[in-house]
């Protein structure tokens, strides 16, 4: 399998490379300007993140359409909501080559801080010859990719809450002072479909295996997610905590994640950081691996 990995990974980094040019305008704002309606009114789109993020996921998908048939796969949405992962690429010659592939859309906290959750560490995690909650068993798949998106958020004066709506003359449509006949909301005329500020602006994209961007935190407070790790940089790189540690101890750590239980300074503990895994493991000759400026501080 290790020749469809390199040729996968390949591709899918070239891919990911012309992801930008294709979604944003030589400025870096989003190409997207809004949705129409019939009477050629233009509606902006709020910030909201899952707005954003669906929207993102239909700009790019014909894309990422067009690269499975370049590659000779086909593709698999997930058949079911909140199924891991988003999309199954099937090798069209040999069904048994299977990749998993996430969708990741996120903004900046700030200049070079982002991150996101990585999907489950329970049920199809651990038991992988199961399919429940996934398109297939987890062991099914030669490899788990995530591909990100991180954009900035654009600061709007007023609350974009209410959307703006405007008649745009690229359009040729006959223009009058009345308002839009549906809401009755004041409508804006403006020149050209550029003059609509974007809501986000600024991408980033990557693509890297899961277990290479991942934490040793929990991504989202009770719900069992593997948290990623959170600057830019690394995420890109795919500096995580396990990455000069290897896919086998992401795997077993996040496996263990809270269920395996160790004896610390004559208490009972459950083992939620790389640190008391590895020494539970008798592996404190690994600590070195650790990418420690990712990893939770090491309890003394």
């Amino acid at each position: 399998m290790e020749s469809y990995i390199s040729e996968f990974e390949e591709g899918l980094n070239v891919f990911v490379g012309e992801l930008k040019k294709y979604v944003s305008t030589s400025a870096g704002d989003w190409t997207i300007k809004g949705f129409i309606d019939v009477h050629k009114n233009i509606y902006t789109i709020s910030s909201d993140t899952k707005i954003v993020s669906k929207i993102l996921e239909i700009h790019i998908f014909p894309e990422i359409m067009r690269f499975a048939e370049n590659m000779g796969y086909k593709i698999e949405y997930a058949d079911h909501q909140n199924w891991y992962p988003d999309l199954t690429f099937v090798h069209k010659q040999n069904n048994k080559v299977k990749f998993a592939l996430d969708l990741k859309t996120t903004f900046r906290r700030n200049h070079s801080t982002a991150g996101f959750t990585l999907g489950s560490h329970g049920a199809y995690f651990k038991e992988r010859d199961k399919d429940k909650n996934i398109q297939y068993p987890y062991n099914q798949y030669v490899g788990h990719y995530c591909l990100g998106i991180i954009y900035t958020r654009v600061v709007f004066d007023n609350d974009l809450a209410e959307t703006e709506i405007y008649k745009v003359n690229e359009l040729q449509e006959q223009y009058g002072d009345k308002p839009d006949p549906i809401t009755d909301r004041k409508v804006t005329k403006i020149e050209n479909l550029q003059s609509i500020t974007s809501v986000i602006k600024d991408f980033d994209f990557f693509v890297a295996p899961k277990w290479k961007i991942a934490s040793d935190k929990q991504g989202s407070g009770n719900t069992a997610n593997i948290g990623s790790i959170n600057d830019i940089n690394d995420l890109k790189s795919g500096n995580g905590v396990f990455s000069k540690l290897g896919e086998q101890w992401f795997d077993e750590y996040w496996m263990n994640y809270g269920s395996a239980t160790m004896i610390k300074d004559g208490k009972s503990l459950k083992i939620t950081n790389i640190w008391d895994f590895l020494e539970f493991k008798g592996r404190s000759d690994l600590f070195d691996k650790v990418v420690s400026k990712r990893a939770k501080r090491r309890l003394k």
